[in-house]
């Protein structure tokens, strides 16, 4: 992997989570779901792969900061009188 895709992909896949588990929490109105759907992904991805790169890892566990920004947001949302989240 190129370091211009390395760089893209950091921030590409927290929006991507982010805006995953913010349609997700919204949808099922669970608020940790894509947090363990997240983490899941990045458990499967290993087991199927077998061995994961240092680069792969640091792109997954940037999607997994921002399915728990996602699942964070939603929280105080619901906190600060929001009801349809």
């Amino acid at each position: 992997m190129s370091i211009p895709q390395f760089i893209i992909s950091i921030p590409l896949f927290m929006v991507l989570f982010f805006g995953i588990g913010f349609i997700l929490n919204m949808a099922l109105k669970t608020t940790w779901l894509p947090i363990y759907a997240s983490i899941g992904l990045v458990i499967g991805s290993w087991i199927y792969l077998g061995q994961l790169k240092i680069v792969d890892i640091i792109i997954l566990s940037s999607g997994v900061i921002g399915a728990i920004l996602s699942c964070i947001a939603i929280h105080t949302l619901r906190k600060r009188g929001y009801r349809m989240f």
